[in-house]
């Protein structure tokens, strides 16, 4: 902000965007927003006739920001919004952001549908032959015209004929189809194509769709819903072709950045739960009708989804409450597969089109890990794989095919940019790469949608369209990472304030420094506390690996795979320099893009991987990390960077690590350092 906040002032949260502050009571919400770097677009420069500020205020009690937001802690509407709403028209629940100001707290979504440079959701189809046997079969009949010496029933003889020409005995039928079989024979002069439901051999198939003449094209969904993100993949069921594929900001972010507030959101609030079931149900069907529109495709024309989420996305999906996964001992209300008629929860595709979502694993760790194990088959390797999906909370896999194991880990929305004082996700404008030379500490960087480096000829020009607005999740593991390597930091992640005599990019923040990444407009840095919550996010996730491996008996692990939007896009190398992933050959370290998502769209293609991953996920033990003696030490040792114990020379073979601080004592005759046991360390804690 241009001028420092007063404590009394109302608090002000933008969502998705996470940003906060706080303003003076009058000040326009558009203010506020540009403010504090939220994109909100406006082409009529305030004058209430263009409408594209559009905003909403969520009501209840945001308890982790400590903000209670109602409709009465904005202004109410004036004239120039009355007569915008009166000639244009408001959808409900919709203010104009320049006319509407602030009186008290408030929580402001930025509806997505008004953002035209809106967050690169980066959730795309991994290319890899499926075999396919979906769970849907078109088939095409001509049944007998009624007659009088035959009293079969229209029905009973279009059953007849799927049994004769196709096989298909003991067939049910969806009950909506019951009286509209009669037109649809004559309308196709007898000629008919129905569509068959069977997923399992035991199953009796089911008519889920009938259709006058010949209909060769069916479709699938296959759905990741992530806690940040939903991505989406429009699947030919007959060709098994993605069609479409997009993604879109998960809505439920504005009732919590991170999975237990959203918990906390259903405890606290009445509605909580119903209001993020239909708001994630919403996004569901908006997104349908998308990669429809973008693949020309009839949404009536989808006859079977696959889904899978982590266990509280998964819940809410399904409108079951949450509550008991916010507490030990983490207990789902169901863990194995489900099917479901889409119709049954809201789902907007063929009136007989059918939900299956993968098993859960365990507490906190849900289907999508089922999704991203069936994608990327550790039980099916001889090596030691880890497989680990990096978000608000991580998941983590490790086995071979002899035994696998899986925990999650709370690494907290930081890595995605929220809880970092220039962090933002990934969209046009955000810092995505970041190196410092570790002579001058001068830093250079590339933002989403600019192709040059930041000390490149013309890139201020290019970055004129996007502008520089904040990092994202990529740069943050980058910057931090680069600090460590230039000596900006130490191993402890303290920021070294005596280098402020060395370079002007070092800045004194009361006790602690700061690195100044850009000294434009707006002005980012990496303050201390940015440093520590990314240390805090890193630790839970590489002390969660640790616990495994310690499950696992091995010290050293074969292949890595990071699975997920936010993976995708990790420079493994700056992963591990941070400490984010044990030592492993950087050749073994890959991103596998949206695993969670593969596993879906093979779910969906065949259901003989449906079987596979419902029998693999009754074999992995999974480990509870709160429950664990271990965890805790493990964490504090991973507060360092890469790690306060565990050597990493692979690692060191790429990259020149800083030398590590020991004290003279704690050498070998050879002038080694030496490790501490686990038996010393606690010693001298208790020392």
């Amino acid at each position: 902000m241009n001028s420092p906040a007063n404590i009394t002032d109302p608090l002000v949260l933008f969502m998705p965007s996470g940003k906060r502050g706080r303003f003076p009571v009058g000040t326009p919400v558009l203010d506020a927003a540009r403010q504090l770097g939220v994109y909100v677009e406006s082409v009529c420069g305030g004058r209430a006739t263009c409408g594209r500020c559009q905003i909403e205020v969520q009501e209840g009690n945001f308890a982790k920001h400590k903000i209670v937001s109602s409709n009465e802690h904005i202004s109410a509407k004036g004239p120039k919004e009355e007569r915008y709403e009166r000639v244009r028209g408001l959808p409900e629940g919709r203010r104009l952001s320049c006319s509407a100001t602030i009186q008290g707290d408030l929580v402001i979504d930025v509806p997505q549908d008004t953002v035209i440079n809106a967050q690169v959701v980066r959730k795309a189809a991994v290319d890899r032959h499926i075999e396919r046997n979906p769970a849907i079969q078109l088939c095409y009949v001509e049944v007998d015209e009624p007659d009088m010496h035959k009293p079969l029933g229209d029905l009973d003889r279009l059953k007849a004929m799927l049994e004769k020409d196709w096989g298909w005995k003991d067939l049910l039928i969806a009950p909506h189809l019951i009286p509209q079989v009669q037109g649809i024979l004559r309308k196709g002069n007898w000629g008919v194509t129905a569509a068959i439901h069977r997923d399992t051999d035991s199953s009796r198939p089911f008519i889920i769709g009938l259709w006058p003449d010949l209909k060769n094209e069916a479709y699938g969904i296959a759905c990741d819903i992530g806690s940040t993100t939903i991505a989406m993949h429009l699947v030919s069921l007959l060709s098994g072709r993605i069609v479409a594929s997009s993604g879109t900001s998960n809505p439920q972010i504005r009732f919590g950045e991170d999975l237990m507030s959203r918990v906390s959101y259903v405890m606290m609030n009445p509605d909580g739960r119903e209001a993020m079931t239909k708001a994630v149900r919403e996004a569901v069907n908006t997104l349908i009708g998308k990669v429809c529109e973008e693949g020309g495709v009839d949404r009536h024309d989808i006859l079977d989804s696959v889904f899978v989420a982590n266990p509280i996305m998964h819940h809410l999906f399904l409108g079951i409450d949450p509550t008991e996964l916010g507490q030990a001992p983490f207990a789902l209300a169901v863990s194995g597969a489900l099917q479901y008629w889409a119709h049954d929860i809201d789902i907007e595709i063929n009136l007989g089109g059918r939900v299956y979502l993968l098993p859960c694993i365990a507490g906190h760790v849900g289907a999508d890990a089922a999704g991203a194990t069936l994608s990327e088959g550790p039980y099916r390797q001889d090596k030691m794989m880890l497989l680990v999906d990096v978000g608000t909370n991580a998941e983590i896999v490790l086995g071979n095919n002899k035994r696998v194991v899986a925990a999650s880990s709370p690494t907290g929305p930081a890595f995605e940019g929220a809880e970092i004082s220039s962090g933002q996700r990934a969209a046009p404008g955000a810092i995505e790469r970041v190196r410092i030379d570790p002579e001058t500490l001068e830093p250079k960087y590339r933002v989403i949608g600019v192709d040059k480096w930041s000390d490149e000829e013309g890139f201020e020009e290019d970055a004129k369209a996007t502008g520089v607005t904040g990092i994202c999740g990529s740069a943050i593991i980058e910057v931090v990472a680069e600090m460590y390597l230039s000596g900006v930091i130490s191993e402890d992640g303290v920021v070294d304030g005596s280098l402020a005599e060395r370079s002007t990019r070092i800045i004194q923040n009361g006790r602690t420094f700061s690195y100044l990444l850009r000294d434009g407009e707006p002005r980012i840095t990496v303050t201390q506390n940015d440093v520590r919550a990314i240390q805090l996010a890193k630790a839970a996730l590489y002390a969660g690996v640790k616990l495994l491996m310690e499950k696992q008996g091995v010290e050293t692990v074969d292949t890595i795979r990071f699975a997920g939007a936010f993976g995708s896009f990790i420079d493994p190398k700056y992963a591990m320099v941070l400490g984010l992933i044990p030592d492993c050959d950087l050749s073994e370290v890959k991103a596998v893009g949206n695993a969670a998502g593969t596993g879906a769209l093979m779910a969906l293609l065949n259901r003989g991987h449906r079987r596979e991953i419902e029998k693999e996920v009754g074999r992995i033990e999974k480990i509870e990390t709160a429950l664990e003696p271990n965890f805790q030490q493990l964490f504090i040792d991973a507060m360092a960077l890469p790690n306060k114990v565990d050597p990493f020379p692979k690692l060191a073979e790429q990259v020149k690590l800083p030398p590590r601080k020991v004290l003279a004592e704690e050498t070998t005759g050879d002038g080694a350092p030496r490790r501490r046991s686990r038996e010393e360390r606690a010693a001298r804690r208790r020392g």
